[in-house]
């Protein structure tokens, strides 16, 4: 098969741990041909549809040197087998686009994983609305009175922006916080943007877990990411450790609850967010942490991704 990944630029991706990379060696070590694309070179046009400027990538195992781009061409997205997309936030009106000309594409003959519709509809920190068993009181508003509400009621609260990843612009405030006022000021830009506050879960210090799910199936395994010292955050991109650990219970009975739903949208891939056995986040723009648990527990989860788009792939569009 002929696999093409939608990918920020290829310099940027740290290959020793980036999950887009793992895929696309898993899909090399299965014998598919890998190529990438990148967002701003995808376009329509009368005679050829939905099309991308495409690269053919050689991979190898050596983290230093991990690719060559061995063949360029300007291809219609229908002719891979599968278009994977990996572009990371943020998620602006050009990522929209993005999502429309991909759905176009879609109906043009081309596999889409995530799907661009689902993409597009799915916040991933508004998911939690949609599955409040699962998660704590919050409020999701522009209007800085009624974030200083919700502050005042829970006492003790993160507040984070709609658009961010990486653990980028979170803060954690208290009712005595001094700073609240301009922390509350600029994450609104002055009530002109809605955030999201969540009341804090103290158990963030035994790690925030990352559950993946693929095409509705759970990862048994998962990666608690923990805060370094003095730090809420605990994204590895803001210092956190990461350690793999097997789900629980209540992570299995949310993960499970979610799957199915998930995947019949048409969101194949999903990383799901749990602090102390509640729901914080739904990411599907481009889950990480394979790599991490791979190295800790031998499950191949990239290679499990790249075995269910084979199958969904050989099954009628």
């Amino acid at each position: 098969m002929r696999f093409a990944f939608v990918l920020d630029p290829l310099e940027s991706l740290k290959a020793y741990k980036d999950s887009s990379v793992a895929m696309m060696r898993a899909a090399r070590n299965a014998g598919h041909e890998v190529w990438c694309l990148h967002p701003q070179t995808i376009f329509w046009s009368e005679t050829g549809g939905v099309c991308a400027e495409a690269v053919r990538l050689d991979l190898r195992d050596d983290n230093a040197d991990w690719f060559s781009r061995v063949e360029r061409a300007t291809l219609s997205l229908s002719a891979f087998s599968a278009v994977v997309v990996r572009k990371d936030p943020p998620f602006d009106i050009e990522y929209v686009t993005m999502t429309w000309l991909l759905e176009r594409a879609e109906a043009e003959g081309a596999r889409v994983f995530n799907r661009p519709r689902a993409l597009r509809d799915h916040s991933e920190k508004l998911a939690t609305l949609e599955f409040r068993q699962f998660s704590v009181p919050m409020i999701v508003a522009r209007a800085p009175a009624l974030i200083h509400a919700f502050v005042d009621a829970q006492r003790d609260v993160i507040l984070k922006p709609l658009d961010g990843m990486g653990g980028s612009r979170i803060f954690r405030v208290r009712a005595d916080d001094p700073n609240r006022n301009v922390i509350v000021e600029t994450l609104t830009r002055d009530a002109a943007r809605t955030i999201i506050a969540q009341r804090y879960i103290p158990e963030i210090v035994d790690g925030d877990k990352r559950v993946l799910l693929i095409n509705g199936q759970v990862i048994p395994y998962g990666l608690a990411r923990i805060p370094k010292a003095g730090e809420t955050r605990a994204n590895l991109a803001a210092g956190g450790t990461g350690v793999a650990r097997e789900i629980d219970a209540r992570e299995r009975e949310i993960a499970e609850t979610l799957a199915p739903v998930l995947a019949a949208r048409g969101l194949f891939l999903v990383g799901l967010d749990l602090i102390g056995g509640y729901l914080t986040e739904v990411n599907v723009t481009s889950p990480t942490c394979m790599v991490e648990i791979t190295a800790q527990t031998g499950f191949d989860i990239a290679g499990v991704f790249i075995t269910a788009l084979e199958k969904e792939c050989a099954l009628p569009a």
